[in-house]
């Protein structure tokens, strides 16, 4: 589905990322690790063609990314939810849905309104709030939410549960073993190793902005120990 193949991204005169490789087939969950600064967000830009690179090459599909302004990108199926959430303040949560609601690619709309609200019944109770109202974690559910809405073929989700509270983490969790059993494709960046060993099918560990290690399931539990290591947690 999302191939990425020597991806190289500056800032400036400041290399980020020199040569990453990833790929997230359909159906898969993959994850990004790494410490803080080590390039998981400016790839994920990258690819949502947020911060555009300077080489490589990212294919959705048959098709290539690289050139491609970030709405585009959005509309061949890939939903973000950004690291700080993004979502609208000054919009009730029904609103901030709404806002972001569309067909996914080929006329999908499996994710409505009333699908959203039943997968999330924290928000469900907070519908009419405003956005400015919710706590962090219930800001981080409304932008899962919101990019469900898109029906993207991709979610990618940048810091999934940083800085929350155990309890929404696991509502977050629990969401996300329910979309990869729908057939959810899905690219995480997280830094819970021990739930993502079980929840994703491969993995990439990046270490100043080249990939220092890959594997699938299997491999992570064989190499467990190094990856904890590399990833610092």
């Amino acid at each position: 589905m999302l191939t990425v193949e020597g991806l190289r991204t500056s800032y400036g005169q400041s290399q980020i990322l020199f040569g990453v490789d990833l790929k997230v087939g359909r159906g898969e969950v993959v994850t990004l690790l790494g410490r803080n600064g080590m390039g998981k967000t400016t790839t994920i830009r990258s690819i949502m063609g947020m911060t555009p690179p300077q080489g490589g090459s990212i294919r959705f599909g048959a098709r290539e990314l690289r050139g491609l302004a970030s709405f585009q990108i959005a509309r061949l199926g890939l939903g973000l939810v950004p690291e700080g959430r993004g979502i609208f303040p000054s919009l009730t949560v029904l609103e901030n849905l709404t806002a972001t609601a569309a067909s996914g690619p080929g006329g999908d709309r499996r994710w409505s309104v009333e699908a959203i609200l039943a997968l999330f019944p924290w928000i469900a109770a907070r519908r009419t709030q405003m956005g400015r109202e919710l706590s962090g974690g219930e800001q981080q559910m409304l932008a899962i939410a919101r990019a469900l809405m898109t029906n993207p073929e991709l979610l990618i989700l940048d810091e999934a549960t940083e800085g929350l509270a155990p309890l929404i983490r696991q509502e977050i969790w629990k969401v996300l073993r329910k979309l990869k059993a729908n057939g959810q494709s899905i690219l995480i960046v997280d830094k819970n190793l021990k739930i993502l060993a079980k929840l994703a099918d491969r993995h990439y560990v990046l270490e100043r902005g080249r990939v220092q290690w890959s594997g699938d399931r299997a491999a992570l539990a064989r190499d467990y120990e190094a990856v904890r290591r590399l990833i610092g947690v």
